[in-house]
């Protein structure tokens, strides 16, 4: 025979012992959440970007980009790329796998719609896979989808930039599917990495350019699923928690 007293909850029987255990968490879990909203905005280690890599252990969010030097293909010229050029303005960096394959001309041809928005926004986009310059201008030269492209195409066959920014498949020698946004500081504060199967939308890129543009401006306000300029805001705070 069970000791204790017995307790229904939603149908669910629990003995009296058990109950007081869990509530005990409950309440130890409510009193860390309050003193975890009660803190400055720019403390909560949940809701800012301010953390550092220890903090974040794994993620590249707010990672500084390293300095680089690669040559880039753009406008029929042959140019060198340096982290100085990044700086002061906002940069995305386009990984691809490869040149002359399947899904990463759709990609770039999808990313050249959207680049005067890029640019109108005070961003430069930056395509990179780990061919060479030579490379990408005899893709550019044979290809109608990537003839049309106009920003730069870096290229890094010593894979500097892969491995930086932790995109590199060592075994290949080539380049993961990551789209990267970076700050004026040349931080990352957005990155995504997709399958090589699997394309990717330069409108939600974008879209994503112009949140973290808005809450790096507004700091004591987040953009909340589907945002997009001129939507309303949230302003986390302890009148909110629950609320949503």
């Amino acid at each position: 025979m069970k000791k204790g007293i017995d307790i229904s909850i939603s149908g669910v029987y629990i003995t009296g012992k058990r109950y007081l255990t869990l509530v005990k968490r409950f309440s130890t879990f409510v009193g860390q959440w309050g003193t975890i909203v009660s803190q400055p905005f720019d403390r909560r280690l949940s809701l800012d970007n301010s953390n550092t890599k220890e903090d974040i252990g794994m993620s590249l969010i707010n990672k500084e980009v390293a300095e680089f030097s690669v040559q880039a293909y753009v406008n029929d010229e042959f140019k060198t790329v340096t982290r100085e050029d990044i700086l002061g303005k906002w940069s995305v960096f386009f990984f691809y796998p490869a040149d002359f394959t399947f899904v990463c001309p759709t990609e770039l041809e999808d990313l050249q719609t959207k680049y005067d928005d890029f640019q109108k926004a005070g961003c430069e986009i930056y395509s990179v896979s780990c061919d060479t310059h030579f490379v990408h201008k005899a893709w550019h030269d044979n290809s109608e989808s990537i003839g049309k492209i106009t920003f730069p195409m870096l290229a890094d066959p010593t894979h500097e930039l892969a491995k930086d920014f932790e995109v590199l498949i060592e075994s290949q020698g080539i380049a993961e599917r990551g789209s990267f946004i970076v700050n004026p500081e040349g931080k990352i504060v957005v990155y995504e990495v997709s399958a090589g199967n699997v394309g990717r939308n330069a409108e939600e890129l974008f879209r994503k350019l112009q949140a973290s543009q808005f809450v790096a401006e507004h700091g004591d306000q987040v953009c909340p699923a589907r945002w997009a300029p001129g939507a309303a805001t949230l302003k986390p705070g302890i009148d909110l928690v629950g609320a949503i």
